[in-house]
């Protein structure tokens, strides 16, 4: 068996982060993987030469945390490394008294059951292949401030996530829209662009932004559209998109999801929350 050694994740491994989830073929680029460990922090499992084979990131948010990027290189599961991982995120999050929430492939979620996660509410992904906008013109906008966009996210998602969503306004502007009742952002990825978080106090507004956001960027995308909403689901398969995975929120001892997720449209990535 190769040797390895557990590592505390910082700046000097955003590299070997980002081959590791190239190989998996995860949407994930650099300015990603910096932003989770500016949020957060994370532990690996690297080999003697430094290659990183495992990764986990932990990611808080008010008294609950997200746990993010459990990933295993295909050359190195089954042996445990990200059980391993798991466990030493939860023990963390613990001893902090933050509840340690994720959202799971269906793979993933036996996994997670078997160490204490229970099911809340689901999602799905879809993707849209080609180079063109979904529309040809954004539509008008009566935009408010950021500020209201903070307040709305903190009662959807249930914490101040305020930091994050400064970075996304940054990483992906043309998709950075507000409304009185509603917000979208997005952010560029390694083949895609993904659009969310998408947060309103109505359908309509909901899908005002995203029409308007689906004509500022183009193809390709990712949007991963809760399933609560199935029209906004609906109306993206209608346009192309196409179903890729269901994900579930689970969190850890059971309980509810933090926040109001009916606010939720589209979700930040099931790294992000």
């Amino acid at each position: 068996m190769t040797a390895s050694t557990e590592v505390a994740l910082g700046p000097q491994h955003i590299a070997g982060c980002f081959a590791l989830s190239q190989a998996a073929g995860w949407n994930q680029n650099e300015a990603d993987w910096r932003l989770m460990l500016d949020i957060g922090r994370g532990w690996g499992i690297a080999l003697a030469d430094g290659t990183l084979v495992a990764t986990t990131l932990v990611l808080p948010y008010g008294d609950f945390a997200w746990i993010s990027m459990v990933l295993v290189h295909s050359a190195h599961r089954r042996l445990g490394h990200a059980s391993r991982l798991l466990r030493l995120a939860i023990a963390d999050l613990r001893g902090r008294d933050l509840t340690p929430v994720l959202d799971a492939t269906p793979a993933g979620r036996e996994v997670y059951r078997q160490e204490g996660f229970r099911d809340t509410w689901t999602f799905k992904r879809f993707h849209k292949s080609g180079s063109a906008p979904v529309f040809r013109a954004p539509l008008h906008q009566e935009e408010t401030g950021p500020d209201a966009d903070l307040a709305l996210d903190r009662e959807a998602f249930g914490a101040d996530r305020a930091r994050l969503l400064r970075a996304l306004r940054q990483r992906l502007p043309q998709a950075a829209l507000s409304l009185p009742n509603g917000f979208v952002l997005g952010r560029d990825g390694r083949e895609a662009r993904q659009i969310g978080p998408l947060v309103a106090r109505d359908e309509e507004t909901a899908m005002h932004l995203l029409q308007s956001a689906l004509a500022a960027v183009p193809a390709p995308l990712y949007v991963d559209a809760a399933d609560h909403a199935p029209n906004v689901q609906q109306w993206l398969e209608a346009r192309g998109f196409a179903f890729q995975r269901p994900f579930t929120r689970m969190i850890h001892g059971g309980g509810r999801a933090p926040g109001n997720e009916r606010l939720v449209y589209l979700v930040a990535g099931p790294e992000l929350g």
